[in-house]
Parts: C-alpha cells; sequence; structure tokens
C-alpha cells in the first residue's frame, strides 16, 4: 500500500494547509444542479442573523463533494464505485431544516472545542479549574451542546475545489477559555483525496481538540450494514474505556476484537463477549496509532467494501483514531435517499487526539499557548479494487 504523491508533496512540512488562496472573490453558495440531486436553495437560510449556504466542489474525475457552512459540514460525497456508478457515501440530509431537526447531530460536521469527552465537564489548568457544559451525562462531548457543529461559520474563500472558512470561539464559550480563532478548509484533488485542514491560535493559554465527524457507508448512504466492510488500523494499543466511554489507559490490541492490524471485516468479532463492547455498545474507541508525528502526515487506516469495490484510506498527522460503528443509530433520522439510518448503517474514523486529555497527564498534550499555531490534519483517500 503507497502513500499518493499528492501526500508524499507535503508530507515533512503541512504545506497542504497553505497550498491553495482559493477564490477571493465574495463568496456565496451557487444553485447548480448536484449530482447527488440535492438542491442547493433548501440550505439557504439564517441562524443567529448568520447565512448559510451550500457549496459544492468537484474534481476531474467526477466526484462531487457538498459542504454547508452550518457546523462546517460534509453534506455528501459522490464516488464511483468499481464499475462507474456513482454513490454518495456519506449519511446527511437534504436540507437545513433537516439538520436542525435531526436526532444525531454530528453528521458530517466539524467538531470542536474538544472532540471526544472530557470527563465530568472539567479541567485544570495552572491551578485554575474550568467548568464546562456538560452533555453526555456528566460529560462534556464534542465541545458541549453548543460546540463547533452547531455554529454558522464564515466562508473566506471558495472555489470549485476548495472552500476556505472561519470561526471565533470567544473566550468562555462552552466553558472554555481562550479566544480561538479558527480556519478550516476543505480541499478535493485529482487524486480523490479531500483534506480537511483545521489552524488556530489564542490570546489565553487553553486545549485544542478538533477533528471531522462524517459517518460513511462505501456502498452508499442507507445501504445498510457496514459490519461486512473490511478495516485496517496501523495500531498496536487502543483506549479502553469505562461505563462512561472515558478512557482508564492504554492497553494493546493483541489478542482482542480490538486488533486491525491485519484487515477483516469490522462485525467479525462483535458477537465476542468482551467487557468493552458492553460498556462502548460496539466499537466507540479510540486508537493510540503507531506513527505519530505532529509536523508529518501519515497513512493510517482503510476502510473496503468487497461489493461495491470502494476503499477509503485516511491519512492524519494526530496521535488517534476514533472508530465508531454506528452503535447509537437508531432509524429515527430518515437521510437525503429517505432509508431510516438503522444500527451499525455507519462508521466514524475520527483523527484526534485521546479523549479526556486535559485530564491525563500521560496522553500526548492538547494544550495550545498564545504564540503557537495549531495545525491538524485529516485525508480521506477514494479509490477502488
Amino acid at each position: 500500500m503507497k502513500i499518493s504523491a499528492a501526500i508524499i508533496t507535503g508530507i515533512y512540512c503541512l504545506s497542504l494547509f497553505l497550498a491553495c488562496k482559493g477564490n477571493e472573490e465574495k463568496p456565496t453558495s451557487t444553485n447548480m444542479t448536484t449530482l447527488s440531486g440535492l438542491d442547493p436553495r433548501l440550505f439557504e437560510g439564517e441562524i443567529d442573523g448568520l447565512r448559510t449556504g451550500l457549496f459544492i466542489l468537484n474534481n476531474e474525475d467526477g466526484m462531487e463533494v457538498c459542504i454547508t457552512n452550518y457546523g462546517a459540514r460534509l453534506v455528501s460525497w459522490m464516488v464511483p464505485d468499481k464499475n462507474g456508478v456513482m454513490d454518495d457515501v456519506v449519511l446527511g440530509f437534504s436540507s437545513l431544516d433537516a439538520y436542525l431537526q435531526a436526532h444525531e447531530v454530528y453528521h458530517g460536521a466539524t467538531i470542536g472545542r474538544y472532540a471526544n469527552r472530557i470527563a465530568n465537564g472539567k479541567f485544570t489548568l495552572d491551578d485554575k479549574e474550568y467548568i464546562l457544559n456538560q452533555n453526555n451525562g456528566t460529560n462534556s462531548l464534542h465541545g458541549g451542546p453548543g460546540g463547533f457543529h452547531s455554529k454558522v461559520w464564515e466562508v473566506l474563500s471558495f472555489s470549485d475545489t476548495e472552500i476556505k472558512m472561519h470561526l471565533l470561539s470567544p473566550a468562555g464559550d462552552e466553558g472554555f477559555p481562550g479566544n480561538l480563532d479558527v480556519t478550516l478548509t476543505y480541499a478535493l484533488n485529482e487524486a480523490g483525496e479531500l483534506s480537511i485542514l483545521f489552524e488556530a491560535t489564542t490570546d489565553a493559554k487553553t486545549v485544542v481538540n478538533l477533528t471531522h465527524h462524517s459517518f460513511f457507508n462505501l456502498a452508499g448512504e442507507g445501504s445498510g450494514t457496514i459490519n461486512d466492510h473490511l478495516l485496517f488500523i496501523e495500531a498496536d494499543s487502543y483506549n479502553p474505556v469505562n461505563e462512561d466511554l472515558i478512557p482508564t489507559g492504554i492497553e494493546p490490541v493483541e489478542n482482542t476484537p480490538f486488533d486491525f492490524r491485519e484487515m477483516r471485516p469490522i462485525g467479525s468479532l462483535l458477537d465476542t463477549h468482551h467487557e468493552q463492547f458492553e460498556k462502548a455498545g460496539g466499537y466507540d474507541h479510540n486508537f493510540v496509532l503507531n506513527r505519530f508525528n505532529r509536523d508529518r502526515i501519515n497513512w493510517v487506516a482503510e476502510v473496503r467494501d468487497p461489493k461495491s469495490g470502494r476503499s477509503m484510506k485516511v491519512f492524519t498527522n494526530e496521535p488517534g483514531l476514533q472508530f465508531y460503528g454506528g452503535n447509537f443509530l437508531d432509524g429515527s433520522d430518515k437521510g437525503k435517499s429517505g432509508k431510516p439510518y438503522k444500527k451499525r448503517t455507519a462508521f466514524c474514523l475520527e483523527t484526534q487526539h485521546f479523549p479526556n486529555s486535559p485530564n491525563n497527564e500521560n496522553f500526548p498534550s492538547v494544550v495550545l499557548y498564545p504564540g503557537q499555531m495549531y495545525k491538524s490534519a485529516c485525508i480521506y483517500k477514494f479509490g477502488g479494487e
């Protein structure tokens, strides 16, 4: 398995962050007809006085990516199968209203300020305790109820292949310290890669952990189980969790159902009576990636759908990868195709720092200081067998 030339070009210095400036004209959504069948007009609205829209990226291979600035989220991604048939591989909805009414609020969203869970909704920096808004029992999950997934992002620039967005999270937002200034770039290239690139600065010491939260089904959204998808994760260790899904440490994957170092079906060991499945309802765990260097983008995972022939590789400069197997999808949401999103009909691979890192000094640090630049990269690359 080789990393593409597009990745190698930027691998040592994260040059992808600065590669494209985009269209400097005033950005607007488009009224063009989408390959996915989405109507851009249904994403035009106003939330808290800020305008929303749908933005469409294309490459020469016929891929189409639709993005909305509500939650800076990926709405659809049209990808060819082994016979050239296009399908939308991302779960989501056909209008802004549907996103606002959805039971699952994280579909395709940008997650911040802190991806995953912070135990008991609090942490300490420089002997000062910060109390966060709780939205997952006593935990703060994905930045709290008013996290980045619920914000309207400012569109800085927009072209056929790239969109750049901005968000200023004020000091005290959901309880986090410091004014956090975030820029996000989605870019689709000719190699079938969608890069999702974050930069952030702060004016006060804070904690930051940003990620992308698309729910994927490589057979097409609404197409049934993903347990027959094949998965590889380059990780010798993972974080087991307690009943509140808070990591209890780091343990080896060897001789456990969490060993994906050789590609195998996602559901092949789900019937195993393992205490972690009882606590999490299946796979909902952070994997400790073997290769981690903040200044280097590495290939860390791959998923294949044997039926469609589609494959997706994941690249990142993060130390962790949250693998979620769709355990809590319950059919209450109906997606773009009109089909209900049922249990384990999608998976997430979220590049990140470890859950609850602000409360665990043995985990890689998530502290950002004034004068530093936070940089995080997630790249999804589609191909065929």
